[in-house]
């Protein structure tokens, strides 16, 4: 059982480049791909360039009728994409809780989202999850002073008493919680997409201009890039092909989702998910509908196109065709990451002289992630041979293939971010695993800022604010993006290992390496630090419509 040849070097044309275009992806079928943002379905690989934007509603809250003016506005400069095709420019908008209130949704509506969702990446308990801050102190994954940007979500705790003229709140442990506010506030998240550099600036700027008479201000923006190299390989800042494994989507319940002639209503092998952990109103892991939010029934609400509710008699489906969207900014300290390779390495030599010859800096760094520089998966004997396309392989095990971590390590950032059937204690397990991992999926839409720095890398930083703008969509924030986040990256326990956690995106600590006749074991850094983040909602386009109404 996936018993596929491995290869030390991985076949390409002469240059280094694929031979061929990897398979047609997957799509939604009418009608849903023009009820659906675009960026659920793809991410715009074609528009190598663009522009995050984030917004502030600055109107007062007695001022909000028809706040939802900017939209109609939005609508002729940088209209929202849906995903019925592929277009020459693109965008797409997502809303924090705080901005959907801003925007005069009514409550009874915001009382149906998600927890997580209402109580924002920067309540106390969510934080602790996600390895952020503990007892009152931001970790070394934040940048120093804290993060800079959030939704600036109010506290929904039990109230308690009133300190200082303000009401406490008591966090899931009991005690008064912690207001957590950043120096700039996030309502909405407007990502622009383009075919390059000019045109994407000029295109930010005048949707800047159009939207601040509308009291909608942008009060943080970044660069967003694809960036590929000279091989035609899309890289994250330090080097490693990114974006190879995401969860293919499946409707099980009719032909929503597509791929090549047909629908797909059974799961792909290794990588199969239903279209409910990704999508609102479709079935999930859990054999449920995926339930998002309703709207109270009203005639503004039904001329934008949201149908009734089958979760409450008098209310409309908001959610429908749309997700939540986890955004981190995340600065990767690139001249670190090498640094603590080539020490690592050359610990690794002086320890061990006779076993070590093949033990480099690239070889260690390889070890990290958990794939080659091209994307190819590490096995025992080498790398995980590509497609007969030359793209990196996804469709493996690890059970069978690497039980041990002898080739992919047990701690890398791949096994982690995704251990498939690796986690079976034995083999009549590995289906059962792989189920139970695929139900911690998210899909992935981020994209790289800052400019990529020199090779080979400086021995000290640059000084230049680089790294990722880390951006998922899932339908259950707490079982998909927190569980992988805590359950997986930042557990110090995880699979066989013992007080260590992800190499490339957790904190200073151990990383082993699992070798016969040895075992390694390195000193990492931290590598990534957190500058700003929240929870967002990635409307449907009927719903979009409704938002213009409020």
């Amino acid at each position: 059982m996936d018993q596929r040849p491995v290869t030390d070097q991985a076949p390409r044309d002469q240059g280094g480049v694929p031979t061929a275009e990897a398979g047609v992806s997957w799509r939604l079928a009418a009608p849903q791909n023009a009820k659906t943002q675009a960026l659920v379905v793809g991410g715009f690989s074609s528009l190598p360039t663009g522009r995050a934007l984030f917004l502030e509603f600055t109107w007062k809250d007695e001022d909000k009728k028809g706040s939802g003016a900017w939209l109609d506005e939005l609508e002729k400069i940088a209209p929202v994409t849906n995903a019925d095709g592929r277009e020459e420019k693109a965008a797409a908008l997502a809303f924090a809780y705080t901005g959907l209130a801003k925007m005069g949704l009514p409550k009874s509506s915001l009382e149906t989202f998600a927890d997580p969702f209402k109580e924002g990446m920067m309540q106390e308990d969510r934080l602790r999850r996600l390895h952020d801050r503990r007892k009152g102190q931001w970790l070394e994954t934040v940048i120093d002073g804290g993060p800079k940007w959030s939704a600036n979500t109010p506290q929904r705790g039990a109230l308690t008493e009133v300190e200082s003229g303000q009401p406490q709140a008591l966090t899931s442990t009991g005690h008064k919680e912690e207001r957590i506010v950043t120096d700039i506030t996030v309502h909405a998240l407007l990502l622009l997409y383009d075919a390059d550099e000019d045109c994407a600036e000029k295109w930010a700027a005048d949707v800047e201009a159009k939207l601040k008479p509308h009291g909608v201000k942008v009060v943080h923006r970044l660069p967003l890039d694809l960036r590929l190299d000279e091989l035609g390989i899309a890289r994250e800042h330090f080097g490693f092909a990114d974006g190879i494994s995401q969860p293919i989507p499946y409707d099980a319940d009719g032909a929503v989702t597509l791929k090549g002639s047909g629908p797909m209503t059974r799961p792909d092998k290794w990588n199969g998910v239903p279209l409910g952990e990704l999508v609102f109103g479709y079935t999930n892991g859990h054999h449920e509908k995926a339930p998002g939010p309703i709207v109270p029934a009203s005639k503004a609400a039904t001329d934008a196109g949201l149908e009734p509710s089958d979760r409450a008699e008098g209310f409309l489906d908001l959610g429908i065709n749309g997700s939540y969207m986890v955004v981190r900014e995340l600065k990767q300290d690139v001249a670190a990451f090498w640094k603590a390779m080539r020490e690592g390495a050359e610990l690794i030599r002086r320890r061990d002289p006779d076993h070590s010859g093949h033990v480099t800096t690239t070889w260690l760094a390889e070890r990290a992630v958990g794939r080659n520089t091209k994307g190819d998966l590490l096995c025992p004997d080498g790398y995980l041979q590509p497609t007969a396309s030359g793209q990196p392989e996804n469709d493996f095990f690890f059970f069978d293939r690497d039980q041990y971590g002898f080739g992919c390590p047990v701690g890398s950032h791949v096994r982690r971010a995704n251990p498939r059937d690796g986690l079976a204690p034995t083999p009549d397990q590995k289906q059962t695993l792989l189920d139970a991992a695929n139900n911690h999926r998210i899909l992935r839409r981020g994209r790289k800022y800052g400019a990529t720095i020199a090779v080979p890398v400086p021995d000290q930083d640059d000084k230049v604010d680089r790294g990722l703008l880390f951006i998922c969509l899932n339908t259950d924030i707490a079982r998909q993006f927190e569980f992988v986040q805590q359950t997986w990256m930042f557990n110090p326990n995880f699979a066989t290992l013992y007080d260590e956690t992800d190499p490339l995106i957790g904190p200073a600590g151990k990383m082993t390496v699992h070798e016969k006749p040895l075992r390694r074991r390195i000193d990492v850094q931290t590598f990534v630090k957190m500058a700003g983040g929240d929870y967002f909602f990635l409307p449907s386009m009927p719903a979009l419509k409704y938002f213009a109404s409020l």
